[in-house]
């Protein structure tokens, strides 16, 4: 099965999810702007939890449950991420931002209950065999979202708009291993949590995925094509933020990108062709146009 296959039939499973868990929620701008958050997306994480899930004898049917909420929680995070306080961004998805849509209440009211459903469907029972491995999942989830991963690499990001001098190669790095990078790392670990295996393999392959994931982003905002990307593109550049692209150059961050999927292709080794289609998926984040 293709990268896109694999992608377009996660994103299928994990809206399906999600569609029947809000059937029963109130008739509310908060709920319709929620589904519109969670919608077109690549669907990127959720394959990862899938794929590791299947790595480790997990059925679908259990590992849809963490795959849903880390779909939602990436939902929350763009949501707020696109507010005039943060980034600002009136296109996501190729579709209005939610604020846009509705309003900024709404859309940060959207987000929350966001996060909050990522949680219920990480710890519902019908997820993860057991209690000790939900408990698990849903810790190291907060700890990959929370003021030590995503939501510090967004401070960190915020702070470099207006710091006196641009981030180097080192804090660049630091900042996008926490902002993009902790919650690729824990999608890919979440197959292994669930089963109480050992996530080391898939950590060091969703380290490197994650590494090469933001660079391609990079790529894509310097050089990629607006609508093809459903969204604004060169922003980084207005904002004056270093980037992968601004301090290695367009080839020397291909290249970059190339190494860390090789590297994230390698961790894998111990699962054998078993984890091809988690190997087409590291190839994939460098070669998509959005």
């Amino acid at each position: 099965m293709s990268a896109t296959d694999l992608l377009s039939r996660a994103a299928a499973s994990v809206a399906l999810h999600i569609d029947g868990h809000l059937s029963d929620w109130p008739d509310i701008p908060v709920t319709h702007a929620m589904r519109h958050a969670l919608g077109g997306g690549k669907a990127l994480r959720g394959a990862l939890v899938l794929e590791g899930g299947r790595l480790h004898g997990m059925p679908e049917r259990q590992a849809i449950w963490p795959a849903a909420g880390v779909e939602a929680l990436h939902a929350y995070s763009l949501v707020h991420d696109d507010l005039p306080a943060m980034d600002d961004d009136d296109l996501r998805r190729g579709r209005p931002t939610v604020h846009v849509a509705w309003n900024e209440a709404t859309a940060i009211l959207a987000g929350d209950a966001l996060q909050s459903l990522a949680f219920e469907l990480v710890s519902d029972p019908r997820g993860a065999p057991t209690g000790e491995a939900r408990s698990d999942l849903a810790l190291s989830l907060a700890r990959a979202s929370g003021g030590r991963g995503m939501v510090l690499g967004q401070a960190l990001d915020i702070a470099a708009e207006t710091a006196d001098s641009p981030l180097d190669l080192r804090q660049v790095e630091e900042l996008q291993s926490a902002k993009t990078g902790a919650l690729i790392v824990w999608a890919a670990e979440a197959g292994a949590r669930m089963a109480g295996a050992d996530p080391a393999p898939l950590s060091a392959y969703g380290t490197a995925l994650g590494r090469a994931f933001q660079i391609a982003d990079d790529l894509l905002d310097a050089t990629g094509d607006a609508q093809a990307a459903g969204k604004r593109l060169r922003k980084d550049a207005e904002a004056g933020k270093a980037t992968f692209v601004e301090l290695l150059g367009i080839e020397g961050a291909k290249t970059r990108a190339n190494a860390l999927v090789q590297d994230a292709q390698d961790a894998l080794a111990p699962y054998g062709p078993d984890a091809d289609p988690l190997r087409a998926l590291a190839r994939f984040v460098i070669a998509r146009n959005r």
